[in-house]
């Protein structure tokens, strides 16, 4: 039996192992893909603390786990079918068997909405973002779309003013609807144009964007608009499939937790993305991380 399992490898995943291998607890980080989570997408991360010049997501992550295995850290690569959860017992079903753990931290992390229209796929990363914070940036003084109508469209939006020299926002429909002080604050700022009634259809470009395809919803027009950055904020799907039914969930469907990241459940935590919580940054998941670690070593003490 292990002491604890770990599910995920993202920064939080990561960092969470780390704690416990240091800790010299049993652990056993399950990652379905290469450890790093999404930030292996991302080509240069800027505000990540102790890199002045910047990193590559891979190069970070590649050091987080190797940081991680330096100090013992197991990570296997298993697809998880089910978990078992009890304030006594906790099991994790995979493809390669069944694990019995006496405490469990869950880190699978939360995936972007999509916009499911061509070359969005192709050009992530390359223009295409899901994150103003990491990646705003890398606009200055150049145009850059947002796709989205609510509280984070609109906040993302008014971040990128502070670089981009013009932000165009596009919205389905013919009111936003993020909240009244967030809509009087992107009606005031000069930099911003809203695009109503209008939905993206293509993203433009060979090796970078170019512009983006739109349509008009209710007049059927198709336009044209030359941009260099297209950032996508219509809401996270958090990567819950595993924990439905079993932990306290928010009404967005995120793992609630206390300030020590404990569930619902005695001896489960959760840490990283998966979270409901306010900010979904690495450095958020790595303080998340290490404090779900800590949280899992003093249940595992009270315990015997």
């Amino acid at each position: 039996m292990e002491d604890l399992i770990i599910i995920g490898g993202g920064p939080a995943g990561l960092t969470a192992g780390l704690y416990a291998a240091r800790s010299r607890l049993k652990t056993l980080l399950m990652e379905r893909l290469s450890p790093g989570g999404q930030v292996l997408l991302t080509d240069t991360v800027e505000n990540y603390p102790g890199f002045p010049e910047g990193i590559s997501g891979f190069e970070l992550m590649d050091r987080m786990r190797r940081q991680a295995e330096n100090f013992g850290l197991e990570v296997q690569s298993r697809d998880i079918i089910q978990l078992l959860l009890s304030p006594d017992k906790k099991e994790v079903v995979t493809d390669k068997g069944r694990l019995e753990t006496r405490s469990l931290i869950l880190t699978m992390g939360a995936t972007p909405r999509k916009l499911a229209i061509d070359g969005e796929k192709r050009l992530t990363g390359k223009g295409v973002s899901y994150c103003a914070t990491c990646d705003g940036p890398f606009y200055r003084d150049r145009e850059v779309v947002v796709i989205g109508g609510g509280d984070t469209a609109v906040e993302e939006a008014l971040y990128l003013t502070r670089f981009a020299k013009k932000v165009h926002l596009v919205h389905r429909r013919d009111e936003l609807r993020a909240a009244r002080l967030l809509q009087e604050r992107a009606f005031a700022q000069e930099k911003i144009t809203i695009v109503w009634d209008t939905i993206p259809t293509r993203v433009l470009g060979n090796t970078g964007v170019e512009a983006i395809e739109l349509k008009n919803v209710k007049s059927g027009d198709v336009s044209r608009l030359e941009v260099d950055g297209v950032f996508v904020f219509i809401g996270y799907n958090p990567n819950n499939e595993l924990v439905k039914g079993l932990l306290e969930l928010d009404s967005a469907g995120f793992v609630t937790t206390d300030n020590d990241m404990q569930t619902s459940v005695p001896g489960v935590f959760a840490a990283g993305d998966i979270r409901s919580k306010l900010l979904r940054q690495i450095s958020t998941a790595v303080g998340e991380g290490a404090t779900a670690a800590f949280a899992a070593e003093r249940y595992l003490e009270n315990m015997t």
